[in-house]
């Protein structure tokens, strides 16, 4: 298992779909799932989940809810480059490290 800092998919980044049934599509990571090398992608592997109605202003019905995915199948997309990228790490001038896109050297 990986711990979570090695991740190189992290929250709130955009990412690209490689494979299953929602391949090329891309969404928004909402929760990373270290123990499991999973995510949660918003608007990708959606599921219907029967939700019955617990208080009055609640409606019960069929909701679609996002299901993980497996990290492997996704990759980082870049804006520049417009299509999911593979990664790599930079050490900048003042010590820190930034992410890069190894097609076009931008930094994501």
């Amino acid at each position: 298992m990986r711990s979570l800092n090695m991740l190189k998919i992290k929250r709130n980044d955009i990412v690209y779909v490689t494979t299953g049934k929602d391949r090329g599509k891309k969404g928004k990571v909402l929760l990373i799932l270290s123990e499991e090398n999973r995510a949660i992608v918003e608007g990708i592997n959606l599921v219907s989940k029967y939700q019955r109605r617990t208080r009055q202003d609640q409606p019960g019905g069929i909701a679609k809810v996002e299901n993980p995915v497996a990290i492997s199948n996704l990759m980082l997309y870049c804006k520049a480059c417009d299509r999911g990228v593979r990664v790599g790490v930079d050490t900048l001038k003042d010590g820190s490290r930034a992410r890069i896109c190894k097609k076009c050297k931008e930094e994501i």
